[in-house]
């Protein structure tokens, strides 16, 4: 039915639904000839490009299991993600082998090694290949490991099956009314669960097509939405944040409509409505569940929630002894499905964790939230984010999004250092572009946040830290102690930008 309609779009090169197919069933049969089968662990490395795509469906057409793998790892965290994973055979786009050759030929050993050059170079490998017989196998056959970011410790694999991809991908067309006539635009890394699961898996159900990009341009991005036409684009709440920061004027001729993901503070939610005309549609999700399991619908809105239950799972609010707590009150989100095979099958090789995250038969998330009296959830933060001082609890991004508003601040993170008397004292990492005092940073939050939020440390830092998906890395901030300003005891000494 959408055979000739477009699926991937990315730069000059378009490719419809059949072609993608076709590519994607002769891919297989490469894969195949390097000894790739079903439940076959590959490890698959690739920029944002329409190859990601071909490359990943041939794997998931045999049966096979994608690792996919972040493409920023070196050293170690990259030699550990494909020995962990018990990865039979590298699938690598070449400039990507080039830069991590050594960590690769590292853990090579019996491992089939399969290379391909950008896009036109995979599609030579396989164009004169017979196309493989479609997958027949079980909703419930497992198709993907993505390892969770691992801000402390080591990151864990998360096994997803077939039935879990499809089933966020119905449930996203149906909560954002999306059409085959919609264009959505992927800018996030496509290793990772945000765009997989809510793009590429609603394209999939309704025919619609993929806008790829390389990564975010800020500056660019109305540009390119307006260039390649595009209706829908994914979110994680800092992208909002440096949009709405750094995007100052108007922006309405374009034919974006509607934003999803998680992670919007509120501020950035109002601003993308009123400044840009695009409706963000908060969800909350997490690779482990399946993609996302309550969001905010076309049917079903509410201005600051991430919107109710999706209807085949289960969300609840716990207390500390796993109890429902009562609207309003803030708990741990857990979560469980109602139809099998929607939620992650466990972590891969850990067992152990597996079972302490599923604890009393409900998926612990770690996260804190609440809900409120008509079911609507509300994300707090992350249990291990979450600062505690003096009996209040603080969102760090919520602090990061007002001081983002500072003129000469170009990126900010805020993280928790213990404190003997509160628990938790602030600290503000800041990248600047100008010089300014410090202690200037309080008055700038006068009447914007309550007191309580204000930082009490401030350090200048070149960069933020920050995975792939733009999540701020708050463990290595926490333990940078140079340079810190203490506003409490310091005087007024002008401090800047630090190189």
């Amino acid at each position: 039915m959408c055979g000739q309609a477009p699926a991937v779009i990315y730069d000059e090169l378009t490719l419809n639904w059949a072609e993608l197919s076709n590519l994607s069933l002769r891919a297989s049969t490469l894969l195949r000839q390097h000894g790739i089968k079903k439940g076959t662990h590959v490890a698959f490395l690739c920029t944002n490009r329409p190859a990601y795509l071909v490359g990943w469906f041939g794997l998931a057409n045999i049966g096979a299991i994608t690792v996919s793998l972040n493409t920023a790892l070196v050293g170690e965290g990259l030699r550990y993600a494909i020995t962990q994973s018990d990865a039979e055979a590298i699938f690598v786009e070449r400039s990507l082998l080039e830069t991590n050759r050594s960590d690769i030929e590292a853990v090579l050993n019996e491992r089939a090694l399969i290379i391909f050059d950008k896009d036109e170079g995979l599609f030579r490998q396989v164009r004169d290949l017979e196309p493989d017989a479609a997958y027949d196998g079980a909703g419930s056959d497992p198709v993907s490991i993505i390892y969770t970011s691992g801000t402390t410790g080591r990151p864990k694999g998360v096994l997803n099956c077939h039935e879990a991809f499809l089933a966020s991908g119905r449930w996203m067309v149906r909560s954002l009314n999306i059409v085959q006539e919609d264009r959505i635009m992927v800018f996030l890394p496509l290793f990772h669960t945000n765009p997989q699961m809510y793009a590429v898996m609603s394209a999939l159900e309704v025919g619609c097509a993929l806008v790829i990009r390389p990564k975010l341009s800020v500056g660019r991005f109305f540009e390119e939405a307006r260039y390649f036409k595009c209706t829908v684009f994914t979110y994680v709440g800092t992208v909002l944040a440096m949009l709405t920061s750094r995007l100052k004027n108007e922006e309405r001729d374009h034919l974006l409509t509607r934003c999803v993901g998680g992670g919007c503070p509120e501020e950035a939610w109002q601003i993308m409505e009123s400044r840009y005309g695009i409706t963000p549609f908060e969800l909350y999700g997490m690779t482990e569940l399946g993609g996302w399991v309550t969001g905010n619908t076309t049917d079903d809105y509410r201005f600051g929630s991430c919107g109710r239950p999706r209807p085949d799972m289960d969300v609840e609010v716990f207390d500390d002894e796993d109890r429902p707590v009562p609207a309003g009150l803030q708990g741990e989100i857990v979560v469980r499905p109602k139809i099998p095979f929607t939620m992650f099958l466990g972590y891969w090789g850990n067992a152990e964790a597996s079972w302490d995250a599923s604890r009393n038969f409900w998926f612990h998330t770690g996260d804190i939230g609440k809900k409120d009296e008509d079911g609507y959830l509300y994300f707090i933060g992350r249990l291990k984010e979450i600062i505690r001082r003096g009996g209040e609890n603080i969102s760090p991004a919520e602090l990061e999004m007002v001081l983002l508003d500072h003129p000469g601040i170009d990126d900010v993170a805020v993280v928790a250092v213990p404190d003997a008397i509160f628990g938790d004292e602030i600290k503000a990492a800041i990248v600047a572009n100008t010089t300014f005092f410090p202690q200037d940073i309080w008055s700038f939050l006068e009447g914007r946040v309550p007191t309580y939020m204000f930082p009490r440390y401030i350090q200048f830092v070149p960069s933020i830290p920050r995975t792939a998906t733009q999540k701020i890395l708050r463990a290595p901030l926490q333990e940078d102690s140079k340079d810190v300003v203490d506003l409490n005891i310091s005087g007024k000494s002008e401090t800047g930008p630090r190189n």
